[in-house]
């Protein structure tokens, strides 16, 4: 199994960064994708970005391209997401996953297996 941890959250204001890390232990060598989500308040998790181990790609949902970048430190088992020109609608609990069910979408919930415990990001006006 693999176990993740997510730190880095707090409270910015718009338009300031914040960079989350994912450590991830454990089968790290199984993991075939990791991405983060997000969830607020009275909302579905959403997909925000993936990292896809094997080709070493990235994509991003349309509310944080050109904003977010989701990276990876190899040998640290480290993922990052740098979160740059925040908006208060950033706001919510973000989570890294990983297990990505391998095929069709992966910004649904449902599309990975393995949950961090979540870090809350607050951006105020």
């Amino acid at each position: 199994q693999v176990q993740l941890v997510e730190n880095g959250g707090g409270s910015v204001q718009a338009g300031g960064s914040l960079r989350l890390s994912c450590v991830a232990s454990g089968e790290t060598y199984r993991m075939n994708a990791l991405a983060w989500f997000r969830q607020a308040p009275g909302k579905e998790r959403e997909g925000v970005a993936v990292f896809f181990t094997g080709a070493r790609t990235t994509d991003y949902t349309d509310p944080v391209k050109g904003r977010f970048t989701i990276s990876q430190d190899n040998a640290a088992n480290t993922y990052y997401l740098q979160m740059n020109k925040m908006k208060p609608e950033d706001t919510a609990l973000y989570f890294c996953a990983t297990f990505w069910r391998g095929h069709g979408t992966w910004y649904g919930p449902r599309d990975f297996r393995i949950w961090g415990q979540g870090t809350q990001v607050t951006v105020s006006e």
